[in-house]
């Protein structure tokens, strides 16, 4: 088995001066003071910050200088999420590096059958695909919307596959308060004793950016927090659409949210896990569609790091981010772009990091594998440049001497199995033995690849006790949730 997450060898990329810090963070505690946050739809939360000493009026909240950054000092700066094999538990935060796939998209594509609906078998099957790969640590969470479900009761389903396929930590549902309770409570049954440890479950909540929280993020967060699960609370801002076309306000305004609903976390519970998260890129100025793997992407991505890092909590960013339609060069040159920038960023907690298309709209088979080959450099990346007397390699030097050569040399035999990273996906033959091998192009090779993964599985054990009272669960709550809807 595979380290369960990366512990990085190398140190992040700082994109701002200390100054240009301390400006960003004035401008965020401003924003709140003087602007305020919304939280709405909720009336607990409301008497929440106004017992805690804010200025609620009405839905606006307003927090005095320094507030939401004293509340947030007693989250945990790297915790453990759980996982149902002991053996892959992971650390989110400090030196840790957490690979997840892609979330929420409504659309899957593969090569065969090109773009359609999603629906539950192909949520099992990356489910899966992610299980294989030794270079994606989790499980994740929403990795295709199933639309042969109803959008009621499948959330159960969902979350039921990642623990029945996959032994790897996942994410929890957010689409409801009720639905993030029965992901807490499924999560229970599969950890049994140990869920009580620490958490299993790490949620995504957005900011409905700029500056506004909603009932139903509002509600997924008061179960987590309160259940003593993580939760990432994450601005999610497109530049010149839902902010300032400005990094620096970006960065503000991103801070500024990310502050308020973590600081909501700790008042809920305090010490309760929490991330710090920021999706930010930009839009076209001429058509107003989206853009990733933006040289502005890359640099708020590395200055909210740094940010994260001042404030002492973890950091979720980044991924294999693109605009194409297709697994294709586009798509290798946007996605690539963002993911070398998360590495130099020192992201934590790196979501949609295999199997993101068209934007965030598309989870697509071919590029699930190829991004994870991409991880797989990624982790060697990480770990830096090894400097033991193996790795000096004075002995092949003087044993080969001026005008020799390295391949038969006795460092070489030694070492040459793991010198360098091989990739699953790239072809670096002779012209004439692609062409006998096919001549396939880097998609096709990825199509035969997951195919060839997905008959080769094999589903880690799981106790029939414990399935047995995940269906009754499930049971249970698909006839109480009908029985409310009708």
């Amino acid at each position: 088995m595979a380290a369960p997450f990366i512990r990085r060898g190398i140190s992040a990329f700082d994109m701002l001066s200390a100054e240009g810090l301390e400006i960003i963070e004035a401008n965020a505690e401003t924003i709140l003071e003087e602007i305020g946050i919304e939280f709405r739809g909720d009336a607990e939360v409301l008497a929440i910050w106004k017992d805690a000493g804010a200025d609620v009026d009405g839905e606006r909240v307003r927090l005095p200088k320094g507030m939401a950054r004293q509340l947030v000092s007693t989250a945990p700066r790297r915790f453990t999420q759980l996982a149902r094999n002991p053996a892959r538990d992971i650390g989110i935060g400090a030196d840790a590096v957490v690979f997840a796939p892609v979330y929420g998209p409504p659309f899957v594509h593969d090569l065969d059958n090109g773009r359609r609906y999603g629906t539950i078998e192909d949520f099992r099957n990356f489910v899966r695909l992610a299980y294989v790969s030794p270079w994606l640590h989790h499980s994740g969470g929403t990795l295709c919307e199933p639309v042969d479900i109803g959008i009621n009761v499948r959330h159960l389903d969902m979350t039921h596959a990642h623990i029945r396929y996959s032994d790897k930590p996942f994410m929890g549902s957010v689409t409801s308060r009720a639905n993030a309770e029965d992901s807490i409570a499924l999560a229970r049954i599969a950890l049994g004793g140990r869920f009580e440890e620490g958490p299993a479950l790490i949620s995504l909540i957005n900011a409905n950016s700029p500056l506004v929280f909603d009932a139903t993020m509002l509600g997924a967060l008061k179960a987590h927090a309160r259940a003593g699960q993580a939760c990432i609370i994450s601005p999610f801002i497109l530049a010149g659409a839902m902010s300032p076309v400005t990094p620096a306000a970006v960065l503000a305004q991103a801070l500024a949210e990310a502050l308020a609903g973590m600081a909501l976390s700790q008042l809920l519970r305090p010490g309760a896990p929490v991330v710090f998260g920021a999706f930010v890129s930009s839009i076209s100025m001429q058509s107003g569609a989206p853009t990733f793997g933006t040289p502005e992407s890359s640099m708020m991505i590395m200055a909210a790091a740094q940010l994260a890092r001042r404030l002492g909590v973890p950091f979720r960013s980044g991924g294999s981010f693109t605009s194409a339609k297709l697994p294709d060069s586009q798509s290798g040159q946007e996605s690539a772009m963002s993911l070398l920038s998360t590495m130099m960023a020192g992201v934590n907690f790196v979501l949609h990091a295999a199997g993101w298309l068209e934007g965030g709209l598309v989870s697509s088979y071919e590029k699930f594998v190829m991004d994870a080959d991409q991880l797989g450099m990624m982790h060697t990346f990480a770990r830096g440049i090894a400097l033991d007397a193996n790795a000096q390699g004075l002995d092949a030097l003087r044993e080969v001497g001026p005008g020799g050569h390295f391949l038969g040399c006795a460092h070489t035999l030694e070492n040459f199995k793991e010198a360098f990273y091989n990739s699953a996906i790239a072809d670096n033959n002779a012209f004439e033995q692609w062409r006998d091998d096919g001549g396939l192009t880097a998609m096709q090779r990825a199509n035969r690849l997951w195919k060839e993964q997905l008959a080769a599985y094999e589903p880690p054990p799981l106790d029939e006790a414990v399935e047995e009272e995940m269906q009754a669960f499930m049971a249970k709550r698909k006839t109480e949730i009908m029985k409310d809807a009708s």
